[in-house]
């Protein structure tokens, strides 16, 4: 019999608040008539219909602001948004889609642990965070499970953590044509993302370290829908583990931007993740829940991972804000009799009262701390509209924004009179299109120069010491171009 559906039945996870999840989204209501806006809808997430009129006003807009800007996005209701609309500086946090693309190397010793483990036993502690609070499982425990079951275990672990970000409702800037961030000086990562096409909007990454190697090109979809975005992520996620060579492939679920005008902005992901072990068939089937009514199903997680035959050997369950928890099951996915919950991950604790709700590591992604010796200039960090922003210079970011902005669109037009292609330093476009749920993807390889390159800096014997926050941003790579108009 086929295992239960968690889009359908409660089964194992029920609980009475998320059932509740299955008669449809968060309470909405429009305030058409409250405010004169027409078919514009406010949703708060944790309350019903009757406080609409009260969390519309809510948020981070001051009221002119607002409905200068509701009137101004109206004509571009049921359009793709990605790159067409230029947004205020109040809705950013001083952080770039680069480096946010980085952020999945928080828990990265996952995969390390669970890479250089020969015990299996070892495998299913080493996919969890705090790895001293476990014991063993006895051997019948451990005879359910496969090696390649746990890879994926905590491979699906270390892709939902990436998820606790979209706590943070502020959007990071749009990457320059041509930006870069470098991460380094953390578990023995190197870590390069580039931004290798501008229209359409497309960022390219690489990390590695002698257990793993991690490639992403990263493309968005949207459809704005007055007060709400859809986000539909049309990006390729590779992951090696190297001991063994296995491949792993992510499909992730879609998003939904909330409120993002009136009312309190927050962030949905409802729908399936889907990871596929490339090299045996194996794969794991998470279901993110849709938030109901006054919260219910609000983060939930559900699924299973499947061998091969896609029988089900492994439930998970969780909250992607929280921690996930694993148990095996039987081919109805029910648990196994003598078997109990164990915690595969839970989010390290961030700062308190932290501004833009950053963790640690998010800190330590902005801190030059992490940077590589001769950071490269087009390095996220040194953007003039993020540093201002980091400074809470709203003012001057906004100015060095539209500066940035408009030379690059002086950069594109120089260029292209001129005859010249943009080309990526450490990217490669490749003949290779990838179909995924929402389009088909032009997909980008590195191509290893940016190993090459750090080599040559460590190698190097200059002594030359520079204070690398004096370097002014440079991801031009026709800079005399863009001067020259």
């Amino acid at each position: 019999m086929a295992p239960k559906d968690p889009k359908q039945s409660a089964g194992f996870f029920a609980s009475i608040a998320s059932g509740l999840s299955n008669f449809g989204s968060a309470m909405s209501k429009s305030v058409t008539g409250l405010m004169g806006y027409e078919g514009l809808e406010v949703i708060n997430p944790e309350g019903g219909t009757e406080d609409v009129e009260e969390e519309a006003t809510k948020g981070r807009w001051k009221q002119e602001d607002r409905d200068s800007y509701w009137k101004m996005m109206q004509k571009y209701i049921g359009s793709d948004v990605t790159s067409m609309v230029t947004l205020p500086v109040l809705i950013f946090e001083p952080m770039s889609m680069l480096q946010k693309m980085s952020e999945l190397m928080e828990y990265a010793h996952l995969l390390e642990l669970a890479d250089k483990s020969e015990d299996p036993y070892m495998r299913m502690m080493y996919s969890g965070k705090n790895v001293s609070v476990y014991v063993p499982f006895s051997a019948c425990l451990c005879m359910h499970f496969t090696v390649a079951n746990l890879r994926l275990l905590g491979a699906a672990s270390w892709f939902i953590s990436v998820y606790t970000a979209f706590n943070r409702t502020w959007k990071p800037f749009n990457p320059i044509l041509g930006e870069t961030y470098e991460l380094a000086n953390y578990h023995g990562i190197s870590f390069i993302a580039e931004q290798v096409s501008h229209h359409p909007p497309i960022g390219a990454a690489h990390a590695e370290n002698e257990h793993f190697a991690y490639d992403i090109t990263s493309k968005v979809k949207t459809k704005f829908l007055g007060n709400s975005i859809d986000v539909y992520p049309v990006g390729r996620t590779r992951l090696v583990l190297k001991r063994d060579g296995v491949v792993l492939e992510l499909v992730p679920p879609p998003s939904k931007v909330n409120n993002l005008i009136f009312g309190r902005t927050w962030i949905d992901a409802p729908g399936e993740m889907v990871l596929t072990n490339l090299t045996t068939g194996d794969k794991v089937v998470l279901y993110f829940q849709p938030c109901g009514w006054f919260g219910a199903g609000r983060y939930e997680v559900d699924g299973y991972v499947y061998n091969s035959s896609e029988e089900p050997k492994i439930l998970m369950t969780g909250k992607w804000n929280e921690s996930m928890s694993y148990q095996p099951c039987d081919s109805e996915g029910e648990p196994l009799p003598g078997t109990e919950l164990k915690e595969a991950w839970r989010v390290i604790k961030g700062p308190e009262n932290d501004k833009y709700q950053y963790t640690h590591f998010a800190h330590k992604v902005n801190s030059f701390d992490t940077a590589p010796k001769k950071l490269l200039a087009s390095d996220s960090r040194l953007r003039p509209d993020r540093y201002a922003l980091e400074k809470g210079d709203l003012s001057k970011a906004g100015f060095e924004k539209s500066s940035l902005e408009e030379r690059q669109r002086a950069e594109k037009k120089n260029r292209e009179a001129s005859g010249h292609q943009f080309t990526p330093r450490w990217f490669d476009q490749t003949d290779e299109i990838c179909p995924t749920p929402w389009g088909d993807l032009e997909v980008y390889a590195y191509n290893g120069k940016y190993t090459e390159h750090r080599a040559a800096i460590e190698s190097s014997s200059s002594d030359e010491v520079t204070d690398v926050k004096l370097t002014e941003f440079n991801p031009w790579q026709y800079e005399n171009l863009a001067s020259a108009s």
